[in-house]
């Protein structure tokens, strides 16, 4: 069991911020803090369960209908994930829409399981799934964070600053999304750059 299957995914191969994988969720759920991270759990609960059962089954899966079947294992974890949150969390799920059974088709969770489930056992899969998971869901998270005060002055719904706060409206619209994700890019290139340096 290697710990790196973990954290690989949170910092160093980080879905959004290094490998640049499900853009789609990424820039249209996060207006707000709490829809990327019920986004970025929702995948992450998909995509360990995929990575398991992908897992599992890769001795018997044939090669040639590999995606397939991937497509099929994924599609139906989606479908319960979706049941679930319209059933617990349907004002979640309202918010987040068509992008829930979109899931199925994320490219970062075909992405570990042809690159990785399909060829591993089961615990390095469920320690690649978790922190691929966790990675998506932190920078879901921090986006929609971002989004969330420039444009409402607000996070997680709690308010930031007084009534005289004229929040950035564009922050919350499609523009908003390539702004942050581009400033948050930024940051983190130069924060690498300065840390090359020591």
């Amino acid at each position: 069991m290697n710990i790196k299957n973990f954290t690989n995914g949170l910092i160093k191969d980080n879905p959004i911020f290094v490998q640049m994988l499900g853009m789609c969720p990424t820039l249209a759920v996060t207006t707000s803090a709490i829809n990327g991270m019920g986004m970025g759990l929702a995948t992450t609960a998909v995509l360990v369960s995929a990575n398991i059962v992908i897992s599992l089954l890769k001795s018997v899966i044939p090669s040639k209908i590999r995606i397939p079947a991937f497509i099929v294992i994924i599609a139906s974890f989606v479908t319960i994930i979706g049941m679930v949150m319209e059933g617990y969390l349907p004002s979640l799920f309202k918010a987040l829409g068509l992008f829930i059974p979109l899931i199925v088709v994320n490219c970062l969770i075909l992405a570990r399981a042809e690159a990785f489930a399909f060829k591993n056992g089961v615990m390095p899969s469920l320690l690649d799934g978790v922190g691929m998971g966790l990675g998506f869901t932190l920078a879901l998270t921090i986006l929609g964070a971002v989004r969330e005060i420039f444009g409402a002055g607000s996070v997680f719904g709690f308010t930031l600053f007084g009534a005289a706060y004229k929040p950035a409206l564009i922050m919350i619209l499609p523009p908003g999304a390539f702004l942050a994700l581009g400033l948050l890019l930024a940051l983190k290139n130069v924060a690498e750059a300065k840390g090359g340096k020591n």
